[in-house]
């Protein structure tokens, strides 16, 4: 059964790419370009040198990390659409890190990455713990901490962070403060690639382990298949429920120092990072499944590193790649009309399979 819903769950992923990719090709047609051009722009756009490939794995760290943070709180039942907040509150307690704290860069590292997981970890509490204690509803309290945390940049940049003749960014972190590595920029020529892939794929690895492997990950899953269920066993839900707020809002608190300090190098007040949203989507294609997410990550990393080069290539607008995840997204949010025509697919097949074998029998 758990092999069936794996496979389900890729057909599933695969579908929607699909009937995204061909959506996207029948808006190109649409506007009189030819789609065939447009899509082998937009992927060479992300593959066609080391530098490309590199800044796709630059982007995709962020989606990574926010993907898990998005997937785990999934694993609970809960829907956390504050990872954007939480990026922001990550980003800035490494950015004030890497501003006024000065010590050996591998202490350095391990400070800064303890310092934005604790600063999302908190973000995501305050949400975990209205919904355990009042019942506050997740996605509301989330998204008012994104704008708590909004309006929280606005003071903390102008404040503490302010280059000289700044206004509305905090100065650039320098590059021996950063998560860049001259190690791999060298090995991808030059690509904005950080040190933030080791953290994304090591956070794949821990939920993965987490989930699978432990009694935290069964209670916590328990609790998000049926939560009545999971307290008449046993199982302290809100305790949970907390707790699944708490690690979701550290891992996009990881996300926030991969783009602030890795790839960005800088805060500016008055923007929402979008891929706090853009995480949604990773989850959803990934199926809440880390590995899922990681792939799915990379995915959407491609089409958003490629989209400029196709602008630039064809006549294709860039907006046109934004539509392609906006439809796969759709799609995949309609699974279970997927998940129904896979499964009757597999049955029709083993039936054959069944029939065939009966009238060998039979011949024999």
């Amino acid at each position: 059964m758990s092999k069936r819903i794996k496979s389900n769950a890729f057909l599933i992923a695969i579908s929607a790419v699909v009937l995204g990719l061909i959506a996207g090709g029948l808006l190109m047609i649409s506007i009189g370009s030819n789609p065939f051009e447009g899509f082998y722009f937009l992927f060479r756009g992300g593959l066609m040198s080391t530098e490309r490939v590199g800044n796709t794995i630059a982007t995709a760290i962020t989606l990574m990390l926010v993907g898990l943070s998005v997937a785990f709180a999934f694993k609970t039942g809960l829907f956390n659409i504050g990872a954007s907040g939480q990026m922001l509150i990550g980003g800035l307690a490494a950015t004030m890190v890497a501003h006024y704290i000065f010590i050996p860069r591998p202490l350095y590292l391990l400070v800064i990455i303890v310092a934005s997981f604790l600063a999302g970890a908190v973000w995501g509490i305050i949400p975990g713990f209205l919904k355990a204690k009042f019942n506050v509803h997740e996605v509301v309290a989330t998204i008012m901490m994104n704008w708590i945390a909004y309006w929280s940049i606005f003071y903390f940049v102008p404040a503490y962070l302010k280059g000289p003749s700044l206004e509305t960014e905090s100065k650039s972190i320098a590059i021996e403060q950063s998560l860049r590595s001259p190690f791999l920029t060298k090995i991808f020529g030059g690509g904005s690639i950080n040190l933030g892939i080791v953290v994304a794929i090591v956070s794949v690895i821990v939920i993965k382990f987490i989930l699978d492997k432990t009694t935290l990950g069964f209670e916590l899953k328990a609790v998000g298949s049926n939560r009545y269920c999971a307290e008449y066993a046993g199982i302290k839900v809100n305790r949970n429920v907390i707790i699944s707020m708490m690690i979701a809002g550290g891992l996009a608190g990881l996300a926030g120092m991969t783009y602030y300090t890795g790839y960005s190098r800088n805060m500016q007040i008055g923007v929402l990072p979008q891929m706090g949203f853009d995480g949604i989507a990773v989850a959803l294609l990934g199926a809440s499944n880390p590995i899922g997410v990681f792939f799915s990550a990379l995915f959407f990393g491609l089409l958003q590193s490629g989209k400029g080069f196709m602008n630039a290539m064809t006549d294709v607008p860039p907006e046109i790649a934004d539509t392609i995840i906006a439809t796969i997204i759709y799609f995949t949010a309609t699974s279970v009309l997927f998940s129904k025509f896979w499964d009757r697919v597999g049955k029709k097949s083993r039936r054959r399979k069944e029939d065939s074998s009966a009238k060998k029998e039979s011949v024999k």
